[in-house]
């Protein structure tokens, strides 16, 4: 049988090269193998020496980012799948959660001198915070707001590296330019207002993903401070809309969430229709119930008894006892009614109970009959006003004291929610420097006198707007100047007061 394939005979001469070449491999194998053993050994062990150090970095805890300044109520950290009560001064990480109950209260004040204040019912995920102080414009920062209510302030990594700071919600990514913001979202809906500086609002999108940094290009609108307007995106919205603050929502659809138990908890995040309305979101997310616990009234105390005389006969003069004192209280006692508020150019109207209605205020359809919304509360509270020639007030008012008319007021505390004695209050407003000053004189047995005191400014179209951290007051003035009312809330140590007043001018 023939064997096509080639077939190669070897000469003599080559046959001894390749003995020698054989010995020389041989030679050469023998020498190489100590240092091949030797590498292979000093390989094996920088291996192993970078696998232990990323296995210790893996469980190494990561830098402190920020540091727990101010904790009210009941909030928590969820690291490594472990959850620890927050205290003041508790240490925040990277990958850390911030879970808040309702009426906890958390801020953080970061290593750039960033402040994030996390508002009742509210998670918010610290993602990423890269901060160099010899280079700020490599800083990198993240956050995640799940649900709830944040406020952020910027510290100097975001200030200078504006392009690698993002804020994710649910369905929003939004960036910033050097700000002060207040994001309220949910998994359907997201809104903000800015009290200075500018953001950018975007959907997520192919172009817009939430693993990326800084704000997205595409479908993304800007809002800026001093616009009194309120930037918002809905779940299924091609891209966020500018919405009046002091108008917000149609009718209509607020009434419809109010109807809708399933959309209960959303109406209870995105009813603030003012800009001032939303920062109340900072300190009270959930709705509160409003039921009207009768208030006490106290008596002064009747002089000391006559001496009693038992074993003499004679007959002390009759003693006339003393009137007690009611001790002022502008809360009502009974509800209004649509016919008593008739020719009233300021109604409270409420489109959330959540238990027994208030009596200061009416249904919507009651209140808003011949009127129209300024502004509304995250309790449910609209009020409405009569504007026969639209959204001004006269001029020439020039400063305008009024007396209270009526007032409710609520403490909210873990013990639950007690109405409030309110004993007086004044309130005045000043045209020409548009700015107004107030005091409420509230009391109750769990908190003693509190005095509620707040200046604020008098916004276009007569609009009263207050936003501090742990204070809030909302609310309009008579087209005419004749009558004002307004929503207040303000953080205590051990709970909250608010309430809805109105007033008459002098």
């Amino acid at each position: 049988m023939t064997n096509s394939s080639p077939h190669y005979i070897a000469s003599p001469r080559s046959a001894q090269r390749r003995q020698g070449c054989g010995w020389l491999r041989r030679l050469g194998l023998a020498l190489l193998t100590p240092l091949a053993l030797s590498l292979s050994l000093s390989f094996s062990l920088i291996a192993l020496q970078a696998t232990a150090q990323t296995t210790n970095s893996i469980h190494t805890p990561t830098a402190v980012v920020g540091e727990v300044s101010l904790i009210l109520g009941r909030a928590y950290l969820e690291r490594d799948n472990e959850r620890e009560r927050i205290e003041a001064g508790s240490k925040v990480h990277v990958g850390d959660r911030v879970f808040t109950e309702a009426g906890g209260h958390v801020h953080v004040r970061f290593v750039d001198d960033a402040l994030v204040s996390v508002r009742p019912s509210s998670t918010l995920d610290v993602v990423r915070y890269d901060y160099d102080a010899a280079k700020p414009e490599n800083s990198a920062v993240k956050f995640e707001l799940s649900e709830g209510v944040a406020r952020a302030i910027s510290g100097d990594a975001a200030k200078s590296a504006r392009q690698r700071f993002r804020m994710n919600t649910p369905i929003a990514a939004i960036g910033v330019r050097g700000t002060d913001f207040v994001v309220s979202a949910n998994s359907r809906s997201t809104r903000a207002l800015v009290n200075e500086g500018t953001i950018i609002m975007a959907p997520y999108s192919s172009e817009c993903s939430s693993d990326a940094l800084g704000p997205c290009a595409v479908d993304a609108v800007e809002l800026s401070q001093n616009t009194l307007q309120v930037l918002e995106l809905g779940s299924g919205n091609p891209a966020p809309r500018l919405i009046a603050a002091t108008a917000g929502r149609e009718l209509g659809e607020v009434e419809d969430a109010s109807n809708n138990e399933s959309n209960s908890a959303e109406a209870q995040v995105v009813s603030t229709e003012s800009p001032d309305a939303l920062d109340t979101n900072e300190v009270y997310l959930e709705s509160v119930a409003t039921t009207k616990i009768n208030t006490e009234v106290a008596a002064a105390e009747s002089g000391p008894a006559p001496d009693e005389q038992p074993n003499t006969p004679v007959v002390p003069d009759p003693v006339v006892p003393e009137t007690p004192v009611v001790l002022a209280d502008f809360t009502p006692t009974s509800a209004l009614t649509a016919e008593s508020t008739r020719a009233d150019q300021l109604v409270w109207g409420r489109w959330s109970s959540n238990g027994s209605p208030s009596l200061l205020s009416l249904s919507l359809s009651d209140a808003r009959e011949g009127r129209d919304v300024t502004i509304s509360s995250p309790s449910g509270f609209i009020l409405y006003r009569n504007e026969p020639n639209g959204a001004r007030v006269e001029s020439g008012l020039g400063v305008v004291k009024f007396d209270l008319s009526a007032a409710e007021a609520f403490y909210d505390s873990a013990n639950g929610i007690v109405a409030m004695r309110v004993a007086g209050g004044n309130l005045e407003l000043d045209f020409v420097d548009r700015a107004f000053a107030t005091e409420l004189n509230l009391d109750h047995a769990a908190t003693g006198a509190i005095d509620f005191t707040a200046n604020g400014a008098i916004a276009d179209g007569g609009y009263l707007l207050l936003r501090e951290d742990a204070k809030t007051v909302s609310g309009a003035v008579a087209t005419d100047g004749s009558a004002a009312g307004y929503f207040f809330e303000e953080q205590l140590e051990a709970g909250r007061i608010q309430g809805i007043t109105l007033w008459g001018a002098q």
